[in-house]
């Protein structure tokens, strides 16, 4: 029953400590692959089609600060790491023209 016991909180512990490791090492996503934070930009649900300029503006300004500022982390770093893998070039565009450049 003990080696039971052993072996399972073992694992129980690698899952916990490799899933935190994971989140701390910045395992390549950004605030711009939330897509819960990202959906009120997006007319549809591909998010493909992006609202207006008016509609957009509004989403930004819901966003909360900290939501804000990784968004424009992340533009800047898609900016910088330019590739055919960026996939929200009209999206950081929009952030940048409705304020993102703070």
């Amino acid at each position: 029953m003990n080696v039971k016991m052993v072996c399972f909180s073992a694992v129980a512990l690698s899952m916990v400590a490799g899933s935190a490791l994971a989140a701390a090492s910045g395992s390549g996503t950004s605030a711009l692959d939330d897509p819960a934070k990202m959906q009120p930009f997006y007319t549809d649900s591909s998010m493909k089609t992006m609202v207006s300029k008016d509609a957009f503006t509004k989403a930004w300004k819901a966003l909360s600060p900290a939501d804000q500022t990784a968004m424009m982390t992340a533009c800047a770093d898609e900016a910088k790491n330019a590739n055919a893998a960026n996939t929200h070039p009209e999206f950081c565009s929009s952030v940048k023209e409705n304020g993102g450049s703070k």
